[in-house]
């Protein structure tokens, strides 16, 4: 027979706890995985424009390639609503927590804004933040389009942000439970913008602008609420 003695069951105890945390360590890392990601290296056929014309996937000075807004839309939507829109195709999300770089390449004035579309049903229902450089009715806000003009719905949101001539980090979690919409800019801590409403729950998303020009890179879904992702905390 053979007998262990107690610095056996330690080691076999202290094994068994190492193997459970590196098993729960690659659950949490599969689960921190986005389930779709976009770097249009490819191409944009993922993707549906309202006016195909103003897109282009360009390269920069290092090889990179980028989704380019390249001039205002002729599309008119049937309301008020952004006039530049890319809708990834296919793909219909509820919860789910959206990670893009993004960079403004228009003049500088208070309106000058990219667009990030969610929960978009038809051109008539949807979702869309935009970021602007000034906040009012109108902009830099979190807006639900229903059938009507689009109206501001956000509870809590900045002054405006400062696009320069850089990207950005843009992060969108949608939390359709509780009906909470939180938007970040750069700081994937703290929300320049928070808004709730439970209008609609799924739908596609997209990126673009209202009437500007931008680029977009790096776009990472996935299929839960959770503001924790890309956090430094």
């Amino acid at each position: 027979m053979r007998i262990f003695n107690n610095k056996n069951y330690q080691f076999l105890i202290l094994a068994s706890f190492s193997l459970f945390i590196g098993i729960t360590m690659s659950i949490q890392a599969q689960e921190k995985k986005p389930f779709f990601t976009e770097d249009f290296e490819q191409g944009k056929d993922r993707w549906e424009m309202t006016d195909p014309n103003v897109w282009t996937v360009s390269a920069d000075d290092k090889g990179n390639h980028l989704l380019c807004l390249t001039g205002s839309s002729q599309y008119e939507p049937a309301v008020r609503s952004p006039k530049s829109m890319a809708l990834l195709k296919d793909i219909e999300l509820e919860d789910f927590t959206l990670i893009v770089k993004a960079k403004q390449t228009g003049k500088e004035y208070g309106h000058r804004d990219l667009c990030f579309f969610f929960g978009y049903q038809d051109p008539k229902h949807f979702y869309y933040a935009h970021l602007a450089t000034k906040a009012d009715e109108h902009a830099h806000s979190i807006f639900l389009v229903n059938d009507a003009p689009r109206v501001s719905i956000a509870k809590e949101r900045t002054n405006g942000v400062d696009w320069g001539q850089d990207f950005h980090q843009i992060k969108i979690v949608r939390d359709t439970k509780s009906g909470k919409i939180e938007v970040y800019y750069d700081d994937m801590d703290k929300p320049i913008m928070v808004a709730e409403d439970k209008t609609f729950l799924k739908g596609r998303i997209g990126l673009g602008s209202f009437d500007d020009t931008g680029s977009f890179d790096n776009l990472q879904l996935w299929n839960t609420a959770d503001n924790k992702i890309g956090s430094q905390k």
